[in-house]
């Protein structure tokens, strides 16, 4: 089944970003056993990478945004590991780490950012298991940090 996610995006005012470069030892994307791996992404707002803590210098919106951002990133890399985003069958698991001050307790809601945007554009094949986790630091600053695992055709 074709999603036709550009025109999906583009309903949305969205477009995916340039894949990122790797920021160490480690590569974006690994392909094996029907699924696609992608490697925690971070999230990008006009070239600039959003970072903060929620629930201390970040609001629930702006974090929130945030998975969005990342949301966008893994369908960015995704894209370029697979070729085509036609590729991906289901969205099987995202998981969602959240720089979060002791107090935050809205981890869920932040990952809805990217959750939302899942189904919207995969429709039921976009429903996932996730986990929701508050960190006290991401890399680079960071406010949130996404991986996910995609179900593929060959």
């Amino acid at each position: 089944m074709a999603y036709d996610i550009p025109a999906k995006l583009a309903e949305r005012g969205l477009s995916l970003p340039a894949a990122a470069a790797p920021v160490a030892a480690y590569v974006p994307a690994v392909e094996g056993g029907g699924l696609l791996h992608l490697s925690g992404q971070l999230p990008f707002e006009d070239g600039n990478l959003m970072t903060g803590r929620a629930g201390e210098d970040r609001d629930l919106a702006y974090a929130t945004s945030a998975a969005q951002k990342c949301a966008l990133m893994i369908l960015a890399q995704a894209e370029k590991a697979l070729g085509s985003l036609d590729r991906i069958e289901r969205v099987v698991k995202l998981g969602v780490f959240v720089n979060s001050a002791g107090s935050f307790t809205d981890q869920p809601k932040v990952a809805n950012g990217a959750s939302e945007l899942m189904v919207e554009l995969f429709g039921d094949a976009g429903r996932h298991a996730r986990s929701a986790v508050g960190v006290p630091v991401l890399p680079l600053g960071a406010v949130v940090e996404i991986d996910a695992i995609l179900a593929i055709r060959a």
